[in-house]
């Protein structure tokens, strides 16, 4: 270890008499909050009771709540509460801080009060959403690299876990993460009150394991009482002094701690004290010296961080490709991140050890201190993701196979609630992988990204209309998906055609076309082929290119649709369910006499090569052309 010239300061016996005040004082919020809403986590709350009272009266700093409302400030500390539903404390230390009323407390949990069972952004002093377990710290580890990495800044972050939840393999995942990059600006905290929801925690106060395995991941692991101010004190300010690896505090508490009757005992989870609310508080209130004790050393932040302008992202040089030269999107989608990153200094890269298939690779020609590899962890990845981009320190995007991208499906859920701007890039989608089989090939991934509220999903077929996609994704809020292919297709745009978020475009039309055709990526292709079979028989076929699955460009639909005698065909390397046939079904199913026939890979599909993959699975050129002669006949 490492460590600074400062020495330690202990605080002095008035300080910790504040301290712990504050500390009761927290305790006694969490039991009358969740008394009001009937329905809370006080036991939870009060085994870190003296965790909080410590890290926001004497440890964090940040700009005095009193005067700034809105505390997500990028030179503040940054403190994560992954154990979410002990929400009602972390409100409790805000309000004792002086940023609202401490009456507001009492509108826990009510429809119109923002004050939620689990926190969420819609408070001014929360980053992200928490409260599904074992997220916390990769976005911890993600505001941490952006700190040290990019903004090179004083400010800490502060990642607060249950340890029940420390089990979660996204933690270990995150873990792995901090101790490989030597995240000194990081300190995790593990509140060890040993009691689960229904049993006990795995390793209940087994601390010396603890703090081997936090070790083993490159941690300087400190076992502390939790409920000593002293300790605590001198352990924060050991952290801090840190300088080649990340710190885990590992607090031995008790849940419920100091409630008589229900302390350190099981089934206290999850729920309000009820009848024994009066004398529980009545109790603790005895243990305090002055009941009006407020904090008196919220110590302000170094203002250093820099000024970041993630507006206005645009690639340095248009788009330079052949009308009928081939290549594939995801190639398309390096250059596009490339020439991003040459005209924007906050534009970043993560990838989950797949930078040479995904083309991600590419930035680490243009700076390759603004690429973060994750490895193989993806869920970690997409909450560094989330992290790097908090306070709008960075304009991330997240690559990887589409696949793997399932399962950190629930880390995009939690991004949605904590109104993330993330780009996701998910490459090698469908059975046009070709022999690589099944497991690699993302068949799902539209359907998952189209459930996500207010995410945005690209489809490109061709580089062209790639690399727009990748600069409107910079420049969009919320979610985004980009989806490209591993097989080359060919180039059917100019290099001028402008592109918008929910316009599609007719690729192919005529005066007689009987049947609509909806494609995308490599079915795009192929559709283009059937359509030129067709026409040799005499059959014209009007094709359209969504750009974007969601929004649809519904309008498009209908009165493309219309004009073809409401006939349409969706060809998509992609399961029936969820993806762009149930887009273009949702669009049309207002209209009367509209026929929709989905062609989508219609089985589990298997290794070969990809032509015969497209054949044998129902979206190849013959199969649209078949599906058009069959349509026409209804």
């Amino acid at each position: 270890m490492s460590s600074g010239d400062n020495l330690y300061h202990q605080p002095t016996m008035e300080e910790v008499t504040v301290l712990k005040d504050m500390a009761t004082k927290l305790r006694i919020h969490s039991v009358k909050m969740t008394l009001a809403s009937k329905s809370g986590h006080p036991t939870s709350c009060s085994s870190m009771a003296e965790l909080m009272s410590v890290l926001f009266f004497k440890v964090m700093k940040y700009k005095d709540p009193k005067v700034t409302k809105e505390q997500r400030d990028p030179a503040n500390d940054r403190f994560i509460l992954s154990k979410g539903h002990a929400a009602p404390i972390l409100y409790a230390a805000w309000a004792e801080a002086g940023l609202f009323p401490v009456s507001d407390l009492m509108n826990l949990r009510k429809i119109d009060s923002d004050l939620e069972g689990h926190p969420t952004p819609r408070l001014n002093f929360i980053d992200v959403a928490t409260g599904s377990l074992g997220q916390g710290l990769s976005v911890a580890c993600g505001m941490a690299y952006a700190g040290k990495h990019f903004d090179k800044a004083s400010y800490r972050t502060y990642c607060l876990m249950g340890d029940g939840e420390s089990m979660e393999g996204n933690i270990w995942e995150a873990l792995n993460f901090a101790g490989f990059y030597k995240l000194n600006n990081l300190c995790a905290i593990i509140d060890v009150n040993r009691l689960g929801q229904s049993d006990p925690a795995p390793l209940q106060h087994d601390m010396e394991t603890y703090k081997k395995r936090m070790e083993s991941f490159g941690f300087h692991a400190i076992v502390v009482d939790g409920h000593d101010i002293l300790e605590l004190c001198k352990a924060f300010d050991e952290a801090e002094s840190v300088t080649d690896k990340p710190t885990c505090l590992i607090a031995k508490t008790f849940k419920g701690k100091y409630f008589p009757d229900i302390e350190n005992l099981m089934n206290w989870h999850g729920k309000a004290l009820g009848d024994k609310s009066a004398s529980v508080v009545k109790h603790v209130e005895s243990l305090m010296k002055n009941p009006g004790v407020k904090p008196t050393n919220i110590p302000p932040p170094t203002m250093d961080a820099p000024n970041v302008d993630i507006t206005g992202v645009a690639l340095s040089d248009p788009p330079a490709y052949n009308l009928g030269d081939k290549l594939a999107t995801r190639q398309a989608y390096g250059s596009a991140l490339a020439k991003l990153a040459k005209n924007n200094p906050n534009v970043v890269a993560l990838d989950g050890d797949m930078k040479n298939s995904t083309f991600s690779q590419e930035m680490l020609k243009v700076d390759k201190n603004r690429y973060i590899e994750c490895f193989i962890c993806e869920q970690n990845m997409l909450g560094v993701g989330i992290g790097v981009a908090c306070r709008d320190r960075s304009v991330a995007f997240a690559s990887t196979f589409a696949a793997f991208l399932t399962r950190g499906f629930d880390n995009l859920r939690m991004g949605v609630i904590s109104q993330t701007n993330l780009n996701v890039v998910g490459s090698h989608c469908g059975v046009s992988i070709g022999e690589d089989g099944p497991s690699q090939m993302a068949l799902e991934d539209i359907a998952m990204f189209r459930s996500l509220p207010g995410c945005t999903v690209f489809y490109p077929s061709d580089a062209v209309s790639t690399e727009r996609a990748v600069e409107l994704a910079a420049n969009t809020r919320g979610i985004c998906f980009v989806r490209v292919s591993r097989p080359a297709t060919p180039i059917i745009y100019n290099n001028q055609e402008e592109f918008t978020i929910g316009k599609a475009k007719i690729v192919r039309k005529s005066d007689s076309d009987q049947v609509l055709v909806v494609a995308a990526g490599i079915t795009l292709a192929e559709t283009m082929k059937a359509a030129d079979m067709l026409a040799a028989k005499g059959i014209n076929i009007r094709v359209m290119d969504p750009f974007t699955i969601k929004p649809l460009d519904i309008t498009a639909v209908q009165d493309n649709a219309a004009a073809c005698g409401g006939r349409v065909i969706t060809v998509e390397d992609h399961y029936p369910e969820g993806g762009i046939g149930d887009a273009v079904l949702d669009a049309v199913s207002s209209y009367r006499n509209m026929i929709v026939r989905k062609l989508a890979v219609n089985a589990v599909p298997r290794s070969g090569p990809p032509a015969e993959l497209l054949e044998m699975f129902g979206i190849s050129a013959n199969n649209i052309v078949k599906a058009v002669n069959d349509v026409i006949k209804l």
